[in-house]
């Protein structure tokens, strides 16, 4: 069942901000939650671009997170978590070390230096600010298509974009997902307007096409014309208590999702993450059954949030296509 909004918000207690710079063509989102969330991250790409990983890496201490970061720029789009932390900080929100409060702020950043947007942007990348004014828009309604880290994200034939959706398991947990489409590949089948992702979705939220009548012939694969420049980057938040072990094998299970909606995906100069966050505002979920299903779940919420991100998004002046235009 498709929770209220179809957003990651529908997790309670999440809030989610964007901003953007339609100059740069660039943007960054932030997740937002109300208290400090179990968290872990799964990287399948050949070339990511990271922050604060390895704090929630299984062997580490630091477990719990204060807000996660998508955002264009690649490297230099890693400033972004410096604003949110510096944000969070201004509120004596962080992790406690004697008097002193430190905010943690896992990232991910995509590729979007091409996408014809003035990158010139002089001493200092504008991220940071963008980081913080995104926090001071953090709200349960917010924008997907071309908006915040998926502002200037592009895929082998479409405009790419930020996507969301959600689902209410039948255990009664919820479960969402938040994606920023920079996809080397396609998330439609060949030359059709049908999502790969089409098996997935609920009640028409990226068109109701369906599969095709006939399947064409398995595609060879398309390639964005820089194959260096592309990235998937997630994030899937349920109300469930998990352990460390369990968001992090939710984050591993939920990359499934992306396997579901794009092709090619987990290429060697992708930077494929996804990162998993747990509130625990439900009920255990770490018993191996149930969290093999919330897994399961969180995969196709993913699938449905990456067709949302091109279904909804818009295009850009002398860019790719936006998905209505191409077949309105």
């Amino acid at each position: 069942m498709t929770a209220r909004r179809n957003l990651i918000t529908d997790v309670a207690g999440l809030r989610v901000g964007n901003a953007e710079d339609a100059r740069l063509r660039s943007g960054v989102t932030v997740l937002l939650p109300e208290a400090p969330c179990v968290a872990a991250v799964d990287v399948r790409g050949g070339g990511p671009g990271t922050r604060e990983t390895d704090a929630i890496a299984l062997a580490s201490t630091v477990e719990r997170v204060h807000a996660i970061v998508l955002s264009g720029g690649s490297a230099f789009g890693l400033d972004a978590a410096t604003g949110a932390q510096a944000w969070l900080r201004g509120r004596g929100i962080g992790f406690a070390v004697g008097g002193v409060k430190v905010p943690i702020v896992p990232q991910a950043i995509l590729f979007d230096l091409l996408n014809g947007g003035d990158k010139a942007w002089g001493r200092r990348p504008p991220y940071q600010d963008m980081a913080w004014q995104a926090c001071d828009a953090a709200a349960a309604d917010f924008a997907l298509g071309t908006a915040g880290a998926g502002y200037g994200a592009t895929t082998e034939n479409l405009k790419g974009g930020l996507g969301s959706a959600s689902h209410m398991t039948p255990e009664g947990f919820t479960v969402g997902a938040l994606v920023a489409v920079n996809a080397m590949g396609r998330v439609t089948i060949a030359d059709t307007h049908h999502f790969w992702a089409a098996p997935f979705e609920r009640d028409r939220e990226f068109g109701g096409h369906g599969w095709p009548a006939r399947l064409p012939a398995p595609p060879e694969p398309a390639l964005k014309g820089g194959v260096r420049a592309n990235t998937t980057i997630a994030i899937v938040a349920t109300d469930a208590t998990l352990s460390h072990a369990g968001a992090q094998r939710l984050a591993m299970m939920a990359q499934t999702g992306l396997a579901r909606a794009i092709h090619p995906v987990h290429a060697p100069l992708d930077g494929d993450t996804v990162f998993a966050l747990a509130t625990a505002k439900a009920a255990c979920a770490d018993e191996p059954a149930t969290l093999a299903r919330l897994g399961a779940h969180a995969a196709d919420t993913l699938a449905r949030a990456v067709a949302r991100a091109v279904y909804t998004a818009t295009a850009l002046p002398d860019g790719p296509a936006a998905y209505r235009e191409r077949f309105p």
